[in-house]
């Protein structure tokens, strides 16, 4: 896997790359003790991330690698991917959306294990009483991200 070290506006993220997909994204404080190696597709990666937190992108151009993930992860993952810029959704409406009603705990599951948070935007899901719950970054980050959605609607 090749990495590259962003410095964004709420901590380092990690990007990883492995055949030319995103197959990781490592959040501040969850640095990989490995050597940066970057090439051009981490370095547009990071382009496009440095235009999404500066209120220029919303949605990514990048292809994404789900090696490892289920088919139930990868059918969470794209539909977190339907979440639009700025708004949420809860882990029981994901559950819905993708026909497994009850499954609002595997979803908070398969989101803890999402692979490229940011990209994915598991931040955007929330608790069914509107609460921000779980994040692999912390809630603070999670705020921040979510508050940053909101305020470049």
């Amino acid at each position: 896997m090749n990495l590259l070290k962003y410095k964004s506006p709420f901590g380092v993220i990690t990007v990883g790359e492995k055949d030319g997909a995103i197959s990781r994204v490592y959040l501040p404080d969850d640095e990989p003790d490995i050597p940066e190696n970057p090439n051009e597709f981490l370095e547009e990666a990071v382009r496009q991330l440095d235009e999404y937190f500066y209120g220029k992108r919303k949605v990514f151009d990048l292809p994404l690698d789900f090696d490892g993930c289920t088919d139930f992860m990868k059918s969470v993952y794209f539909e977190l991917l339907k979440i639009p810029y700025g708004q949420t959704a809860s882990y029981k409406d994901i559950a819905e959306r993708i026909g497994c009603p009850k499954g609002y705990r595997a979803v908070g599951l398969a989101n803890n294990k999402n692979p490229p948070p940011v990209i994915i935007p598991c931040h955007r899901v929330i608790g069914s009483d509107g609460e921000l719950t779980g994040y692999a970054g912390g809630l603070d980050l999670k705020a921040k991200l979510l508050e940053l959605e909101k305020n470049n609607c």
